[in-house]
C-alpha cells in the first residue's frame, strides 16, 4: 500500500506506508511494507499512558467521568468545550494551568486556529491538544503523592510508570523501547510497529472485546481496568480529536466498532474491538494526511465500511480554489 498524489493525472508524489494488523495473540494477520518497521508511538501511546490512572486507583479517587479519561487519551482540537473539561479535571486534583508543562500552540483544527486568531484568543497551556495527558498525570503524581514538578522528565515516577505499562502491553522489556522527547515534553517511545499494533489488540481482548457481534463495554459491568478506558474513548470520538478531525470522523462512521488514535510524523493506531485486531501504521515521510487516508482505506479492506467520504481521496486544491489533482491509497494489505 501506498498514498500517492496525483496532479493533471500524474502521480508527482508516494507516500510509502508500513502496516501491522495483529490480534490479541501476537499473531500478524496482515501486513503492508516492515511491520517491524521501528519508530516512534507518538500521541498514538496515549491510552497507554492513561491507564495508571485507572489501575492506581486516581480515576475513582478523584472522580473522573468518562470524559475526562476520554480526553486524558486524546489529541484534542483545542475546542472550548474540551478545553473547559480540562479546566475542570485540573480543578478537580487542585492543580491549575500553571502545573501544566505542556506549551501551547495554534488549534489541530485548521477552523478552530482561524477562530481565536479572528477572535484574538490567548492560547495557554490548557489549548494544548496533549493538555488532557498532562492533566491525566499530574492526577497520577498527586495520587501517589509524587511532586508534580518536573513530572515530564523520564526519570520522573510518572514516566517511569508510564514507561513500565507501555512495556507490558506493547511486550516490549523496559530496556529495549527507545525513548526521547515528543512534542510535548514528555516521554516517547520507540519500538516495531507490530508491538503497537499488538498493545491495542490486547487492550480490547482485557476490555472484554473480541466478538463480532458484541456490544461496546458496559461501564456499570468494568471487569478491568482498560475496559474504562476503551469504553471512555468508544462514548467520546468528539473529544478523542474534534470536528472535522479524521479520528473523530472514522469512529463516528462506525460507532462502538473503532477506535483510531492519530501519533505525529504519519504514526496511526487503531483498535477494531469487535474483531480483535490492533493496527499501527507509519508513512515514511512523516505526512499526516496520507496517514489517515491510509488508515481509513485499511479500516474498510478489514470490513469496516464504507470509510467517510472525506477519507476515500484528498483534492489537491491550488491557491485559486482549482481541483488540480487527488491523494489516494493505491494497493491493499498482504494477508
Amino acid at each position: 500500500m501506498r498514498v500517492e498524489q496525483l496532479r493533471g493525472g500524474w502521480v508527482e508524489a508516494v507516500h510509502e506506508v508500513h502496516i501491522a494488523v495483529v490480534d490479541a495473540t501476537g499473531r500478524l494477520v496482515a501486513r503492508t511494507g516492515d511491520p517491524e518497521l521501528v519508530t516512534f508511538w507518538r500521541s498514538a501511546a496515549k491510552p497507554f499512558q492513561a491507564l495508571p490512572l485507572v489501575e492506581d486507583g486516581a480515576a475513582e479517587r478523584f472522580g473522573l467521568t468518562s470524559e475526562e479519561l476520554a480526553l486524558a487519551c486524546a489529541s484534542h482540537s483545542s475546542e472550548p468545550g474540551q478545553v473547559a473539561r480540562v479546566r475542570e479535571l485540573l480543578g478537580k486534583i487542585g492543580c491549575s494551568e500553571r502545573d501544566l508543562l505542556c506549551g501551547p500552540h495554534p488549534p489541530l483544527s485548521d477552523r478552530v486556529a482561524q477562530d481565536y486568531q479572528t477572535r484574538g484568543v490567548r492560547l495557554t497551556a490548557a489549548y494544548s491538544n496533549c493538555s488532557g495527558k498532562h492533566a491525566g498525570m499530574l492526577a497520577l503524581a498527586r495520587h501517589h503523592a509524587w511532586p508534580t514538578e518536573f513530572y515530564t522528565r523520564l526519570e520522573h515516577p510518572v514516566q517511569q510508570r508510564c514507561l513500565a505499562e507501555v512495556s507490558r502491553w506493547t511486550d516490549v522489556p523496559v530496556a529495549d523501547i527507545r525513548t526521547a522527547v515528543d512534542g510535548c515534553g514528555v516521554v516517547c517511545y520507540g519500538m516495531p510497529l507490530k508491538n503497537m499494533a499488538l498493545a491495542y489488540a490486547s487492550i480490547g481482548r482485557d476490555a472484554g472485546c473480541g466478538m463480532r457481534d458484541a456490544p461496546p463495554p458496559n461501564p456499570s459491568r468494568i471487569s478491568h481496568p482498560a475496559s474504562r478506558v476503551v469504553e471512555a474513548m468508544l462514548r467520546h470520538p468528539d473529544l478523542i480529536a474534534g470536528e472535522g478531525r479524521p479520528c473523530t470522523e472514522m469512529m463516528r462512521a462506525h460507532p462502538g466498532r473503532v477506535i483510531t488514535k492519530v501519533g505525529a510524523e504519519g504514526v496511526y493506531c487503531a483498535l477494531l474491538p469487535h474483531e480483535g485486531l490492533g493496527v499501527a501504521l507509519k508513512v515514511t515521510d512523516g505526512h499526516a494526511i496520507a496517514s489517515a487516508l491510509a488508515m481509513a482505506a485499511v479500516l474498510e479492506e478489514l470490513g469496516l465500511r464504507p470509510r467517510p467520504t472525506s477519507l476515500a481521496a484528498r483534492p489537491n486544491v491550488n491557491t485559486r480554489g482549482e481541483t488540480v489533482g487527488e491523494m489516494r491509497v493505491k494497493g491493499g494489505l498482504e494477508q
